[in-house]
């Protein structure tokens, strides 16, 4: 199956969960996607090393990420409902543009403002 691509405004960054005895890492990343009659959460998965990759996203960049679809069957004895999971793994993931700005944007943005009046005013007292 090949990889799809989903666009959509970061709703959730959860933190990293840690399952079973392997130390399986995943974290999920919810977009919010708005097209059409009402707006749809996707859950979208990082697993393994991918966990670490999602550090700097914030709520409300818009992303584009590309996940594979995967699926699992699950039966808790022979005698029992057979149940079916879908997940969506994701495998890369690029920031569009949006969201919060961050500490460092927020340095930038007062160091500028600082080097434009210092530029405007001729006017040095030393």
């Amino acid at each position: 199956m090949s990889n799809a691509t989903v666009q959509g405004k970061v709703h959730l960054v959860e933190e990293t969960k840690t399952f079973g005895k392997n130390g399986f890492r995943k974290r999920t990343v919810v977009l919010e996607n708005d097209e059409g009659r009402f707006t749809s959460y996707i859950p979208i998965d990082f697993v393994q090393d991918a966990c670490d990759t999602v550090d700097d996203l914030a709520v409300g960049q818009e992303v584009e990420i590309t996940y594979r679809l995967g699926g699992r069957k699950w039966q808790r004895d022979p005698q029992s409902e057979v149940k079916y999971f879908l997940s969506a793994e994701a495998q890369s993931f690029r920031v569009l543009g949006g969201g919060a700005s961050t500490a460092a944007d927020d340095v930038d943005d007062v160091n500028a403002q600082f080097n434009a009046a210092a530029i405007e005013d001729e006017d040095v007292p030393f």
